[in-house]
């Protein structure tokens, strides 16, 4: 090799590693668009609005970009309303994403998208337009199957989110604001995202700008496979904001086949209220560290209650698999078939142990159970003052109402530990470590056994729902 070729090649070499990391990692995102685009398809429904209800795309009704899709899609005559302005509103057009699952038509998309849609149209990227018909949908993972009567299309294929790693490079391709086929890139922020309501979806976060129309759209992976759909975005002016969140693809394949053969799905129940294992509350139940998912309560007649679940357990495996954080546990009761005999291993007090239950279906309307306003009495007893809170016997008709066989109301928080702990007026002291509190007398007696110094789990009743606090005996 000649010295001027050899100057050239070192040239290069110190040129290249002079770049920033930035520019010598960053993939080339072009090959994926243009060879994924074609099976994603653009999704507008059409509704009936009642009178006084704002229109639009359900991404964004309300929020500043109303008025955006007013601009591009029109608004109804009359200013949105019918005739006098009152009644049954125009029928409106939204607009969605969705991803063609099958040769033959069979289309992915968002339940949100689709749900109360009288009409649903998909419209393809070489410009064919058709009439959907809904499969099926379901509202709790947020997922819908359409199906529309063609052959011989373009598909993705589904990956896996389970081998996803933080940091990872992922796509999405969608709709935003009807600008179709539109491809926005980011990282995976986090997996196992529990979101404040929602149970069931251990959600993908990303960072992937998303916005209304992007809904039901994939999250593709550098190999082009889908890991996710595009489901929502936590956001307070009703814009990006930098965080995305994905239905993982294992949930939407299971919910997909459910939905094919059934047109429903069905998930495993336990029937317990849990709640998340804080650091205080891990002391106080003697465990090294927080883990695991606090049984707040046990459903009546439930497969927990069958099987021998106890308030104040922390369930810690289930069926062999680790249950970290409380938000892990629904996405894996639900998973589980009908019928199955789990194996479920929990701590109780001091002891591990393991519990078989058989898992059932969830029911259709499962809901918590909320307590009512407590009455108002004539007469009370003088509230006795102990740990720094104002405490009166809960009487037979507040006990009935709030569905209790007894307990404690706070009726002031007069100083600590009650109040560093973050118990409020009207609390109800249910439970007291693992025993149950009917009495004064009976509280002051656990108190005096579980010592000074030491932190005590207290099941207390909130707005009708049990939560389980950390309070710390103050050191003599």
């Amino acid at each position: 090799m000649t010295r001027p070729i050899q100057w050239a090649l070192l040239g290069l070499i110190l040129f290249a590693f002079s770049l920033p990391v930035s520019a010598r990692m960053l993939p080339d995102f072009v090959p994926l668009a243009e060879e994924h685009s074609p099976a994603v398809v653009n999704i507008s429904t059409t509704r009936e609005r009642e009178g006084g209800q704002t229109g639009g795309h359900p991404d964004f009704e309300g929020s500043p970009f109303e008025d955006l899709f007013e601009r591009f899609f029109g608004a109804p005559p009359g200013g949105g309303r019918g005739e006098g302005g009152e009644g049954r509103m125009p029928e409106r057009s939204s607009l969605g994403s969705g991803f063609i699952y099958t040769e033959d038509g069979y289309i992915i998309t968002a339940n949100h998208v689709v749900e109360g849609a009288s009409e649903v149209v998909v419209h393809l990227s070489d410009r064919r337009v058709f009439d959907a018909e809904v499969i099926g949908k379901d509202p709790q993972s947020d997922v819908a199957l359409l199906k529309i009567d063609a052959d011989d299309l373009p598909t993705l294929e589904l990956g896996s989110s389970d081998e996803l790693k933080v940091g990872e490079w992922v796509l999405a391709i969608g709709s935003p604001f009807g600008f179709d086929h539109s491809v926005t890139a980011g990282i995976v922020s986090a997996k196992g995202r529990n979101l404040p309501t929602e149970n069931y979806v251990p959600f993908i976060q990303t960072d992937v700008a998303i916005n209304p129309g992007n809904s039901g759209g994939p999250l593709l992976n550098l190999d082009g496979k889908v890991v996710g759909i595009n489901a929502q975005i936590y956001s307070r002016t009703g814009g990006f904001m930098g965080l995305s969140f994905a239905v993982p693809i294992e949930m939407v394949e299971d919910v997909v086949m459910q939905l094919r053969e059934h047109g429903e799905v069905t998930r495993g129940w336990l029937g317990v209220l849990i709640q998340e294992v804080t650091r205080d509350l891990a002391d106080s139940f003697g465990m090294d560290k927080p883990a695991g998912a606090l049984v707040a309560r046990v459903q009546s007649d439930s497969p927990a209650e069958k099987a021998g679940f106890e308030t104040g357990d922390v369930i810690l495996r289930f069926n062999g698999i680790d249950v970290p954080n409380s938000s892990a546990l629904p996405p894996i009761v639900g998973r589980t078939p009908v019928g199955t005999e789990a194996e479920v291993e929990i701590r109780r007090g001091e002891e591990t142990k393991t519990i078989t239950v058989e898992i059932e279906r969830l029911p259709d309307d499962v809901a918590a159970e909320r307590g009512g306003r407590q009455p108002e009495q004539e007469e009370r007893a003088e509230p006795q003052s102990l740990l720094g809170m104002h405490l009166e016997p809960l009487d037979a008709a507040q006990a009935e109402e709030l569905g209790l066989d007894g307990g404690l109301v706070v009726t002031e928080v007069t100083g600590n530990p009650a109040r560093s702990s973050g118990i409020r007026p009207g609390d109800v002291i249910v439970q007291f470590g693992r025993h149950s509190v009917d009495s004064l007398e009976e509280l002051e007696e656990q108190i005096e056994d579980a010592g000074t110094g030491r932190t005590v789990p207290v099941l207390i009743q909130r707005d009708g729902n049990p939560t389980f606090i950390a309070l710390r005996i103050p050191s003599e």
